[in-house]
């Protein structure tokens, strides 16, 4: 009764916004599209559409039809990939979703000694996501996730892999670059550079800056971390970021650590699957092998 067809057309419909779009995406007439959605209504007894002069208005049956077009699409495709990947000979494919902009230099640590270990997966990193690292997930769009931030839901695990600290970090010249730590009023007449994250996901507002009702003098988001980086050492700026990665860079560039409140900000980074692919060999071997990988 129900066919994949079905799910494509709802599908479709919805993201292109008529039948005669729709029916050109999915490679058939617009007759013959209406005629098997018109079939279906009958065989189900109930309307998946209301016509509003030229639009279609989805009903609550047809709303229900489009959030199991949404989950169980993904799921298809990525069986079929899948299959086809076996029958070609390969194992599979690692997507690697970023919620963690300095995480990316970490990442590159683990991707090319894995490369070496699991040479027939391939392994693609996703930095941005239709609905966020959590429905990305959730819609199959990738396999793995890297975040600070994990939530509790259902069908989804997370997993530590390390800790860190994250910092403030200033010009080596910086008054601030001999303190032991600093306070929020401190940054009152600082620039903040940060990557383009929205401020109540940031660290330095959500857990340092907003709780004590302080705003820097200004806040300007850096794509990169070489060119923050550089507007700290020119003494332009500051910026907060894993001690880690701010070691890494401290012998090319002039700057230093600073702690964020006297007993600094305590952090980790996880890695979310999908529950049903927890025990998937090779993203298994991911997990271990991010887990094994020291960070200092």
């Amino acid at each position: 009764m129900l066919d994949r067809i079905h799910l494509s057309i709802i599908h479709e419909v919805e993201k292109q916004g008529s039948l005669t779009a729709a029916a050109r995406v999915l490679h058939v007439t617009q007759p013959a599209l209406s005629h098997s959605m018109k079939k279906l209504e009958q065989q189900l007894g109930t309307d998946i559409w209301l016509r509003e002069g030229r639009s279609l208005r989805l009903t609550q049956a047809g709303q229900y039809l489009l959030a199991v077009a949404n989950r169980v699409l993904p799921q298809l495709k990525l069986a079929e990939e899948r299959l086809q990947q076996f029958a070609q000979g390969e194992r599979g494919s690692l997507r690697i979703g970023m919620e963690c902009h300095p995480c990316y230099q970490w990442l590159l640590k683990i991707v090319s000694p894995y490369l070496t270990t699991w040479p027939d997966v391939d392994v693609d990193v996703k930095q941005k996501f239709q609905f966020g690292g959590i429905g990305a997930l959730f819609g199959y769009e990738i396999d793995l996730l890297v975040t600070p931030d994990p939530l509790d839901k259902p069908g989804l695990v997370f997993e530590p892999v390390f800790d860190f600290e994250q910092v403030l970090v200033v010009a080596s010249t910086h008054k601030l670059a001999k303190e032991d730590y600093v306070i929020p009023k401190q940054l009152t007449n600082e620039v903040l550079v940060s990557y383009p994250v929205p401020p109540e996901r940031l660290d330095i507002y959500s857990m340092f800056l907003t709780p004590a009702g302080i705003i820097p003098k200004r806040h300007k988001p850096i794509e990169t971390t070489d060119i923050m980086l550089q507007m700290v050492a020119s003494g332009r700026a500051v910026a907060a970021l894993p001690r880690w990665l701010v070691l890494e860079y401290a012998d090319k560039m002039d700057v230093v650590p600073v702690r964020l409140g006297k007993h600094g900000i305590a952090k980790q980074i996880f890695l979310g699957v999908r529950e049903a692919d927890v025990e998937i060999d090779y993203l298994r071997a991911f997990i271990e092998q991010a887990k094994a990988l020291v960070t200092g």
